[in-house]
């Protein structure tokens, strides 16, 4: 898999350029292994990833990239990927594949086919984050103490940011609160119905948890 990561002085300049431009932005290695940046302009609605000549993100040395694989929403300064099954081999952020749409945050790497590609948002900070959407709020308010501790452990090992990170398991949790593992499976099968995810696949159950009291801002990155 291609890196994103500077590999000599030039390119670790041309990145903080970019960064200091204050605009979010995309960087990855080309077929040739070298760096490429793209700005995301001000006014911009939407960009392509594909091997077509139409993309604006071209990666046309890649095979298992489709024509137009995946679009870039823009509101703003706020980036979501979006793949809806147009892609043939799909697209991944931080390794878990998306099923229609995921917000991008500072620092994700997406991949497509073989490529990964990293974004990046200066500035971006923790105020907007960590915003209780209105639609999540009753949700948060049903969640009992015991639950929100559940929660609290699960997600602790994305208090790092880390890309690598997974959420703990139920052993794991069960340590942490000195609860059995029955206990803390009755918890987690609460937390995925009130936080609505309770319909998708078992194998995605426990990372879309995460995510939704992240991102909504049921918790914050101060809890963990």
């Amino acid at each position: 898999m291609n890196g994103s990561r500077a590999a000599s002085a030039p390119e670790l300049k041309a990145q903080i350029e970019a960064e200091r431009a204050g605009r979010p932005f995309l960087v990855f290695r080309d077929g040739a292994d070298a760096q490429a940046i793209v700005a995301i302009e001000p006014g911009a609605a939407e960009l392509w990833v594909g091997r077509s000549e139409s993309a604006d993100v071209r990666l046309e040395w890649d095979e298992e990239v489709s024509a137009l694989h995946a679009q870039i929403e823009v509101v703003r300064d706020e980036c979501t990927l979006v793949d809806d099954g147009l892609s043939r081999n799909g697209s991944y952020v931080n390794e878990e594949r998306v099923h229609g749409r995921r917000h991008l945050r500072d620092g994700d790497t997406i991949r497509f086919g073989r490529t990964a590609v990293r974004y990046r948002r200066p500035g971006a900070g923790g105020g907007a984050e960590e915003t209780v959407v209105a639609g999540e709020a009753p949700a948060a308010a049903t969640v009992s103490p015991a639950q929100r501790r559940v929660l609290v452990a699960l997600c602790r090992p994305y208090k790092d940011g880390s890309s690598y990170a997974t959420p703990a398991t139920n052993q794991e949790i069960g340590d942490e609160l000195h609860l059995s593992v029955d206990a803390v499976k009755t918890h987690m099968r609460a937390l995925f119905e009130k936080l609505g995810v309770g319909d998708l696949p078992q194998n995605q159950k426990r990372v879309a948890l995460v995510e939704r009291a992240l991102q909504t801002g049921i918790l914050s990155s101060r809890e963990l």
